[in-house]
């Protein structure tokens, strides 16, 4: 079992070989082959994330750090003492992710099998898919922030790649996507510069990257919690008790429990005691004596006494040096001292201060990655994807990172209150903001993509008020009924396309009768953004040239309706995928919003915390607008009449997507049972004896230090319930006709004068895309601009030909005429004249008659006699 860890690398292994077969070989292989292959790949990746959930189970929940074969010392500079190591983390809160990310990553590749049928790029769209899914299981299994940054950025890549995939679409379309893309790429590079802060920061004030380095025990209070049940002192404990217990000291401790921790490799199963740290360091010395007077009843360590402070990962570092004393040190394990004080530079600054900042730029980098005020702009344009796109960036990639990242960080939070105070408030105006602009949207997936915003509004408040389980709990189910959900809207686009495409459609296609495969290339261009209006489903484009309604929109709720007898598998799903994100009881939206909500009221009322009765009354008002913009999408989408006549001719869906919908549909029921409340109530419906209580918390209490079991309070859940049943019934009255909008198409809240402004504001968005148009884009265009025509007016028409080729010229032009013509060319033509001048006087000598040429023969004849006896002669 302890070797079963050592597959862990096969689970990026494996999306990026069908990532890579289907980039290179991808145009020469059909579409059921490239489908077939990325989403093996892809369910491949569930099968082992099944394994690394054996492995804890069967291990004692104790994590292993894999060193995969070739990366070995990723990044290593000896001179500068720095080596951080490619390595993957199976504990608890990873596997948690990666049992939810590849399980609906892979419903979603089956899904995007028959809803991309017919694109030209088919091939490269499941490339893309399976390289997403490849970097987010980066981003969850590394140990250190530099591998999950790695990830980080490769779902940037990818969200960029895959929100613009439609990039060519006619008719100004293609451009509006690539726009997206571009923004979503360039809001994300914002929260990027936080991470990149929040990184050098904890470098610099730890001397390391790593999460928790072998042999170390992420949450030793919980251990010595099970401990103490073991030995029949068990009690439930405070939710910050149990973790400032201290879970790092072992002084003044009477008696102290070690043995041995799992630390997995390609070269050792078990790293024994007294074994190396997994870069090489000196032996964890053991000062505890023999292994007999220690025994204990998990046969390993169960706290962090056998380790030095350098031994430590950095959120073990951070623990001992935030419990310091003023003027308390700590040896380093090499001798050296290390304090409260952290030198940065000429900046002298106590540990407090330097947590808060790491802990406030990861909120910047979430802010981002998460899509919260002020960040969240790009993630309701990134529905200018492909619907599979949106369900995977929305549910189950991407967008949890930033999530999963404060969750991993959990020590930086706890110790800085004002920081997490104003991650509160972020998440909580954030659920309500987005909530309110979901209201007034009439485009089916716009409506789900604030809904994300809102909902991780929620996670986010619940990262500020501490209850970290709660924000794992609620994104965990979200991923299911939010994918639910999107591809679900992904369902009724593919059938209002189908069924406005069989009112003009004279003899091609499927003619409205069955839905078969072929029945995806009947897509036309129109202006949603995720229809299928382009070349690559092998439409032609003369068949909007006739259509009575050129700017017919598959995606708005305008044109829908009545479409529950029409899509009945579709209907069913969204309505459960519905109730679930509006938290009706018992499905699992209710669990996961409930426990977030009763933390907040222990937080306000027990605890006394400001933030607790922020997040409480922000997010009771956020639930309450989730309950009635679901209701009102689900009546405009589903009941009444329909409004167009395209609605007439909508089939179902084939069964590569109702499929999808029907598993995830199941989930979004139960999966909300996995951590059920410990309540007497609760535990009277029978489903403990099933799913237990608090499972999914007390798996993750294993990895998350500061993580709690959430009590159950029944005012709260009442109360939340009742707000959800009261937006429900409202929602039924106001949309609950046959149609619900006149005849122009009006919303009823548009229609009521005294509701009219609220309306239009929130359709609007709260104009927040217009106050970044004015407030960032026009002054960075205008900016641009001017940078333009200095670099153009400027740099290339004064300097370059004023200056540069004005100059240029005229030197060439002193160098071409005095030196080289005058200079040069003289004293060559000069030496010319002299050579001719000499030869015109020579050439008088040559007449052409014998007689003289006979004189100067007998004159040369007499001067070589002359001067041979001209020695003799002065003799």
């Amino acid at each position: 079992m302890q070797n079963l860890a050592l597959i862990a690398p096969l689970i990026i292994l494996f999306p990026s070989v069908g990532a890579f077969i289907n980039f290179v070989w991808g145009p020469k292989l059909n579409e059921r082959a490239s489908a077939i292959i990325g989403s093996v790949a892809a369910g491949a990746t569930f099968f082992i994330a099944l394994g690394m959930f054996s492995y804890l189970t069967g291990n004692n929940f104790q994590p292993a750090i894999i060193d995969p074969p070739l990366l070995d010392g990723w990044l290593r500079i000896p001179s500068a003492n720095l080596e951080i190591p490619w390595q993957q983390r199976i504990d608890t809160l990873s596997v948690t992710m990666l049992l939810f990310v590849t399980f609906v990553g892979t419903l979603i590749h089956i899904y995007a099998a028959g809803y991309m049928h017919g694109d030209k790029r088919f091939s490269r769209f499941f490339a893309y898919l399976n390289m997403f899914l490849a970097f987010m299981l980066i981003l969850v299994t590394g140990n250190n922030f530099l591998m999950m940054f790695v990830g980080w950025e490769g779902v940037g890549v990818c969200s960029y790649l895959l929100i613009g995939f439609w990039w060519d679409k006619p008719k100004g379309e293609g451009i509006k996507n690539a726009n997206a893309a571009r923004k979503a790429f360039i809001a994300n590079r914002v929260g990027d510069f936080g991470v990149l802060m929040a990184l050098f920061l904890t470098f610099w004030t730890f001397g390391s990257l790593d999460f928790f380095k072998p042999t170390e025990i992420a949450n030793p209070a919980h251990y010595e919690h099970l401990v103490h049940e073991d030995d029949s002192h068990a009690g439930e404990e405070d939710s910050h008790s149990g973790e400032e217990g201290d879970d790092h000291g072992g002084e003044g401790e009477g008696e102290s429990t070690t043995a041995q921790t799992v630390a997995l490799s390609t070269d050792t199963t078990v790293a024994q005691e007294g074994e190396e740290d997994d870069h090489g360091g000196e032996a964890a010395a053991d000062d505890h004596g023999g292994e007999e007077s220690h025994s204990d009843p998990f046969g390993f360590y169960v706290n962090n006494d056998h380790l030095t402070y350098n031994q430590l990962g950095v959120f073990g570092q951070a623990e001992k040096l935030l419990k310091l004393g003023e003027g308390e040190t700590l040896d380093r394990g090499d001798g050296t001292q290390v304090g409260r004080t952290v030198v940065i530079g000429s900046w002298t600054t106590d540990i407090d201060t330097v947590v808060s900042l790491i802990a406030l730029f990861m909120l910047l980098g979430a802010a981002g990655k998460s899509a919260q005020i002020p960040l969240f702009v790009w993630l309701p344009d990134a529905m200018a994807g492909p619907t599979p796109v949106s369900a995977l960036i929305h549910a189950a990639t991407m967008v949890t990172a930033g999530v999963y990242m404060m969750v991993r960080s959990n020590t930086f939070f706890y110790y800085a209150d004002e920081v997490s105070l104003i991650v509160t408030i972020i998440g909580g105006v954030t659920a309500l903001a987005a909530g309110f602009m979901a209201l007034g949207q009439w485009d089916i997936k716009r409506v789900l993509a604030y809904s994300t915003v809102s909902q991780l509004g929620f996670m986010v408040a619940a990262v500020g008020i501490g209850a970290y389980a709660a924000a794992i709990f609620h994104m965990m189910t979200h991923a299911f009924f939010k994918a639910l959900l999107f591809l679900g809207s992904g369902s009724v686009i593919h059938g209002m396309e189908h069924g406005h495409h069989h009112l003009h459609d004279h003899g091609h296609g499927a003619g409205g009768h069955g839905h078969d495969d072929k029945a995806h290339a009947a897509a036309h261009d129109s202006h949603g953004h995720d229809s299928h209006g382009h070349d690559s489903h092998g439409h032609d484009e003369k068949h909007d040239d006739h259509a009575h309604d050129d700017h017919f929109d598959p995606q708005d709720m305008r044109t829908m309706g009545g479409l529950s007898r029409r899509m009945p598998i579709t209907y069913i799903t969204y309505v459960i995928g519905a109730a679930a994100l509006a938290g009706i009881w018992p499905l699992s939206g209710f669990w996961s919003k409930d426990e977030i909500l009763a933390d907040a009221w222990r937080a306000a009322i027990f605890d006394g915390k400001l933030s607790g009765y922020i997040a409480l009354g922000l997010l009771l008002a956020a639930a309450f607008m989730t309950a009635f913009y679901m209701t009102r999408q689900v009546w405009l989408v589903f009941h009444g009449e329909g409004r167009h006549d395209a609605v007439k001719h909508v089939p179902e869906s084939v069964w590569q997507m109702t499929v999808p919908l029907i598993i995830l549909g199941v989930f979004s029921v139960f999966i909300g049972f996995v951590n059920l409340p410990s309540d007497p109530g609760v535990s009277s419906l029978g489903l403990e004896a099933v799913f237990g209580l608090h499972a999914l918390t007390d798996w993750l209490e294993y990895s998350v230090l500061h993580a709690h079991v959430g009590a159950f309070e029944w005012l709260i859940a009442l109360v939340a319930t009742g707000v959800g049943l009261a937006a429900i019934f409202l929602g039924i009255r106001i949309y609950g006709g046959a149609n619900p909008l006149n005849e122009k198409n009006e919303d009823p809240l548009y229609v009521n004068r005294g509701f009219r402004p609220l309306f239009v504001f929130s359709n609007a968005r709260m104009y927040w895309d217009e106050a970044y148009d004015r407030l960032f884009i026009r002054p960075f265009q205008a900016i641009a601009r001017l940078l333009a025509r200095v670099d153009w007016d400027f740099w290339h028409d004064y300097v370059h030909d004023s200056v540069i080729t004005k100059g240029f010229n005229g030197v060439a032009k002193i160098l071409s005429q005095p030196v080289d013509n005058g200079l040069i060319d003289g004293t060559v033509r000069g030496v010319g004249r002299l050579v001719k001048g000499i030869s015109g006087v020579l050439r008088q000598a040559q007449t052409g008659y014998v007689r003289v040429y006979a004189v100067a023969l007998l004159v040369g004849v007499v001067a070589v006699v002359v001067l041979m006896l001209l020695p003799v002669l002065q003799g």
